[in-house]
């Protein structure tokens, strides 16, 4: 029957994505964590690449931060980037060594990120890290991140969280712990599979041969995740790293959804465009860890999936009362009962830290919360970055 096919083809493509999501969540949440491991050799030489654009108000905190934690073999290079503010002039003064750049027709970090490489190139570091200048990483965990992108001459993605705080809102808490379903657990299904990881944009380590030529010099919303899909094709998958973790403290609530809308509307744009791509060439060339980072990049961001597999089955609910068959609609109820079951395991394990269990049952408020970003990738979509304003500034 038609009405049949039209429930199927309604089904399809959210069961097929919240089937690699449940892969990913069940791998993520009953998988062992890999302690450190330090590889055995002599240090190598790292520099840091801090890209701050009117970081006046937190970068100060940064640095004190930071630069205890450097060693002799890492160096750090702050770029003031089409900074209004005295950004350069308090990170002197803290002790960082720090250069500028203006040049208001390219803006993003991206452009940063090239301009900082250009002025290593003459005297080049064995590794490069990539740290934004609301984060902090301690020294061990620093060192073990540089040694193992040089150890395994691949990138390498730290543990990317956002500390919750006692006066965080219900919706940011559960922000946060969305952060944590895609930058630790899913990560870690990744790294168990042998699959690329995507690349979080902080707390990120490349091996100067590899970092030397890399396309950086982009507006891209989302430059991070598009450079390690670059480095995917290419066979130098970006590996994840759990042992080493890279903190930020969480924007307020209204900044956290502006943070959201221009991260989302970069991914989503990203994924159009590499996803399907992604898996077609895994296949064609018969690499199922390259179709697998395509199909795990097709997966939307966790509110927007839930969302629209909830449109799903209700629609698929009505067609079968109106005499369609129920199997799509009984595949994913099926299918969102074991997210929800997943998810809650996840918490259990990993997630107590970042939410409360009575604020996770604000999650349906947490997703109408989520309705704006959504609606605006129809109509007027974020294409240029805005810097997040951090705690404590105006």
């Amino acid at each position: 029957m038609i009405v049949d096919i039209l429930a199927w083809c309604l089904a399809a493509i959210p069961a097929v994505l919240l089937a690699v999501l449940i892969i990913e969540l069940l791998l993520g949440t009953i998988v062992r964590s890999r302690g450190p491991s330090l590889p055995k050799m002599e240090a190598h030489r790292a520099a840091i690449l801090m890209p701050a654009h009117n970081e006046a108000g937190g970068i100060a905190r940064t640095l004190a931060r930071l630069l205890p934690s450097l060693d002799d073999k890492t160096q750090l290079l702050v770029i003031a980037d089409n900074c209004s503010d005295e950004t350069a002039h308090i990170a002197r003064a803290a002790g960082a060594t720090v250069i500028e750049r203006h040049d208001i027709t390219q803006r993003g970090k991206g452009h940063a990120l090239a301009f900082g490489r250009e002025a290593l190139r003459d005297d080049p570091p064995d590794c490069v890290v990539v740290l934004d200048a609301d984060c902090e990483i301690d020294r061990d965990d620093l060192r073990l991140l540089i040694e193992t992108a040089v150890s395994t001459r691949r990138p390498v993605q730290s543990c990317y969280l956002l500390r919750s705080r006692p006066g965080d809102g219900p919706m940011t808490q559960i922000s946060n712990f969305a952060f944590l379903i895609k930058n630790l657990v899913r990560p870690r299904a990744a790294a168990w599979l042998g699959v690329p990881t995507m690349l979080g944009g902080t707390g990120m380590a490349f091996p100067w041969a590899l970092i030397a030529d890399a396309p950086l010099a982009t507006s891209h919303l989302v430059e991070d995740l598009v450079l390690g899909i670059d480095f995917a094709r290419k066979g130098q998958a970006p590996r994840f790293l759990e042992g080493a973790a890279t903190w930020s403290d969480a924007a307020s609530q209204q900044d956290t959804l502006t943070q959201r809308t221009r991260w989302e509307h970069g991914y989503i744009d990203t994924a159009f465009k590499h996803g399907l791509p992604l898996v077609i060439e895994g296949i064609t060339k018969a690499r199922p860890a390259l179709c697998w980072h395509g199909l795990s990049l097709l997966v939307p961001p966790l509110a927007l999936l839930m969302s629209l597999s909830l449109l799903a089955a209700g629609v698929t609910v009505v067609l079968a009362l109106l005499g369609a068959t129920a199997a799509p609609a009984t595949v994913l109820a099926i299918q969102l009962a074991l997210v929800a079951l997943l998810l809650t395991l996840a918490w259990l394990r990993d997630g107590r830290e970042a939410v409360s269990a009575a604020t996770l049952a604000r999650i349906p408020l947490y997703l109408a919360w989520k309705i704006p970003v959504y609606l605006r990738l129809a109509g007027k979509r974020e294409k240029e970055w805005v810097r997040t304003t951090r705690e404590g500034e105006d």
